[in-house]
């Protein structure tokens, strides 16, 4: 290695390991991200193809995103000392960006498909960016870690140079590069990872449409085309990974012949639907088309190709599942209506396994008039709000309470606390984006201001709980089954659909919303049951069974109702109650006490991620914290510089999904008891009674406990 050549990869290393100056919003918690406008949240350059809406007025998305705020008191405080992110590309520079090129020996391979359950990167330790120890260590940024040895100890890193997977490019070359990789031309890319990675993130960069186009493009090459595609592809490997007069690990080993680009074509096909299964079965025929038309292109080439004749068997098949749902999946959808947690209207309905929610599923709304009178509607979950406006609409005509029919009406949320946000009505699946106790409103624009509250957000009724005469390892088993239902039922896509697309995105990610929305229902729950008991020794013992309750789906690994559990108990409402917190014994306290430092927020969150970290699947993360990581790497660095699409930052948010998919690769043991106190523990967990009102709780502690005692 001669001087120049060590002189360049210095400034190379420099380069990716300093840290730019700046907004220092980026880098503070998430309680600030929240406040943002859209602009804010795709800063990154926008998303190419009509995947976002940049005319959107940014209200949309930041509603969408909203609903993390619930759970902001985990976020409340930061380190004063902790580092700054080194950005892989600054958001505010407009200079190309210094990627480093996708050099050295390869990426470990992921030993699974991107369906399955369980699968991690290379063999060793599966691990977010925001994971790593040296960054623990260091309190720095989720992002610093993309040199030599990889990231937190997955095995991810590119030796000898940067941690790209590809070097940024257009859309649609980096769906060429899959295609040369899948067909085995790329040596300086793990395959597996790279199908991977571009199957989860593909989303935020190309349309679905314009993906599929690309792929029946490439299908139907004949050889001339193919032979000019590939030389070109060819040259693009040479000036891009490093080509020079020989062969380089970037370059080509020689151009694909017919077969072997339709058989990677295939495979790419095969991995997307595997992907999205779920997810295209939902859209029907608008998604339905892309098997049928490649299964009708792969016909035609069998006389040539007969060697793909098992995969063209594979591709019918697809098109049968996507076509025609299983009996199972028919029964399912005969059901007239599917329930949210905060929706059973029946005893039954709640103890039914939960299932994942889909747009088209039909749920029972009320939605209230000024007057607090109401209508039920029956509406699709992902129905737009002037469709349910017109539902309403309907209902009212014929109502003997309404004698004269409403002009233009508007549709609002009105939380129990008497804020009220209104929706447009282009907004899509809002059902799921409401608090635990936040109504629906219809009125007439100069009612707005009129709304109030239902009566019952804002009086209250003391009384003694049920929960004392149910045992803290019943509630807790019930908790824990309960969070593994709805946490299962999430799509790994959901969480990259949350954080880069917000309403914006195909495929809402309303199962996820959910998932947000217990976890806020727990929190309040902890603080309602226990500012409802106002007998001292009986409000004692709800105490100590709440941090039973919280050991117990600690030690099933159940961290999501763990830490809300914990978060209710810290609720200020709550901790202020000096009284009751003196006559706990010490040992709970001390309990409590390690409770807390595990909650605890200083040092990028160190104290959980080294309790997560020493966990096994199957087990339930805070999944709070996990958005808070995505949002972080998403506002850290650009998404896109002019066309091309920075890839290292997709391959860092595909490594965060398949940490998802490990906390799952296992089935937790489900409960089969059916004893009649089972049954009423399980409803109950299952639709909590909670005030979410903190003005509200906040009196209710002073009239328990006043200031002067």
């Amino acid at each position: 290695m001669n001087c120049c050549q060590v002189k360049t990869m210095v400034r190379t290393v420099s380069m990716q390991m300093s840290f730019p100056e700046t907004d220092n919003d980026v880098y503070r918690p998430l309680e600030k991200f929240l406040k943002k406008q859209t602009t804010a949240l795709t800063r990154a350059g926008g998303f190419v193809g009509g995947v976002a809406d940049k005319a959107s007025g940014g209200t949309g998305a930041s509603r969408r995103r909203a609903s993390l705020s619930r759970v902001v008191p985990f976020f409340r405080e930061t380190s004063p000392e902790s580092g700054q992110a080194r950005e892989v590309f600054s958001p505010d520079s407009e200079d190309p960006p210094s990627w480093p090129s996708a050099t050295g020996p390869g990426l470990v391979t992921v030993p699974n498909s991107a369906n399955s359950s369980g699968s991690g990167s290379g063999g060793g330790d599966v691990r977010s960016p925001s994971l790593s120890s040296d960054e623990q260590s260091s309190e720095a940024s989720l992002i610093t870690e993309t040199s030599v040895g990889g990231v937190g100890g997955v095995g991810v890193g590119v030796g000898g140079g940067g941690g790209t997977p590809l070097p940024p490019d257009t859309p649609d070359n980096l769906t060429l590069a899959v295609l040369d990789s899948a067909a085995g031309k790329r040596t300086a890319v793990c395959t597996e990872t790279l199908l991977d990675d571009f199957m989860l993130t593909h989303p935020i960069f190309l349309t679905a449409d314009r993906f599929q186009q690309v792929l029946l493009q490439q299908f139907s090459l004949d050889t001339e085309g193919k032979e000019v595609e590939g030389g070109r592809r060819e040259a693009e490997g040479e000036r891009k990974y490093g080509g020079g007069g020989g062969e380089t690990e970037g370059e080509s080993e020689g151009v694909m012949d017919g077969a072997e680009r339709k058989q990677a074509v295939l495979n790419v096909a095969f991995r997307y639907l595997d992907t999205y299964r779920e997810l295209l079965q939902e859209e029907g025929e608008r998604s339905n088309s892309f098997p049928k038309e490649l299964y009708l292109c792969a016909v035609q080439e069998l006389s040539r190709y007969p060697e793909l004749v098992e995969d063209v068997l594979k591709l019918q098949r697809w098109t049968e599942i996507l076509n025609c749902p299983s009996d199972e999946e028919k029964e399912s959808r005969k059901k007239q209506v599917r329930p949210l947690f905060r929706h059973f209207r029946r005893i039954d309905a709640c103890l039914q396994p939960r299932e994942a929610f889909r747009g088209s599923d039909e749920i029972f709304c009320r939605v209230y008039t000024p007057d607090h009178s109401y209508v039920t509607i029956r509406s699709r979950l992902s129905c737009r709000v002037g469709e349910i406006l017109a539902l309403v609409r309907e209902k009212l005509q014929y109502s003997e309470d309404q004698p004269v029919l409403p002009g233009n009406l508007i549709l609002v949320a009105v939380t129990s606390a008497g804020e009220k946000a209104v929706f447009r009505p282009s907004d899509e699946a809002v059902f799921t984006t409401l608090g635990v106790n936040t109504h629906l409103f219809a009125c007439e624009p100069s009612e707005l201001e009129s709304l109030l509250p239902l009566p019952e957000e804002i009086h209250w009724t003391p009384g003694d709980s049920k929960l004392h005469d149910m045992s803290a390892e019943e509630v807790a088993n019930q908790l824990v089954v309960f969070d593994w239902e709805l946490f299962s039922c999430v799509h790994e896509v959901e969480f990259v659909c949350y954080v880069f697309h917000g309403e914006q995105s195909r495929w809402r990610p309303l199962n996820l919303e959910l998932v947000l929305q217990r976890c806020s229902e727990v929190q309040h729950w902890v603080a309602t049951e226990i500012l409802q008991c106002q007998s001292l020794p009986k409000r004692i013992q709800l105490l100590r069974k709440f941090i039973k309750i919280a050991a117990l789906c600690k030690q099933q690994q159940d961290l999501l109702s763990f830490l809300a559990v914990v978060l209710g108990l810290d609720n200020p409402a709550v901790s202020r109650l000096r009284l009751t917190w003196e006559g706990l014994p010490g040992k709970f306290r001390k309990q409590f006490q390690q409770f807390e430092s595990i909650a605890d927020p200083s040092r990028n969150h160190k104290s959980y991620r080294d309790l997560i970290t020493s966990l096994r699947p199957p087990l339930i993360p805070f999944t709070p914290l996990l958005l808070k990581d995505l949002t972080f790497l998403h506002e850290s660095c650009k998404t896109f510089h002019g066309e091309l699409v920075n890839f290292e930052k997709m391959h860092k948010v595909a490594e965060m999904v398949r940490i998802i998919r490990r906390y799952r690769s296992s089935q937790l043991a489900m409960d089969t008891e059916t004893s009649p106190s089972h049954l009423q523990t399980k409803a109950y967990v299952r639709q909590l009674q909670v005030i979410d009102n903190q003005n509200l709780l906040f009196d209710m502690s002073c009239k328990l406990e006043p200031k002067d005692t």
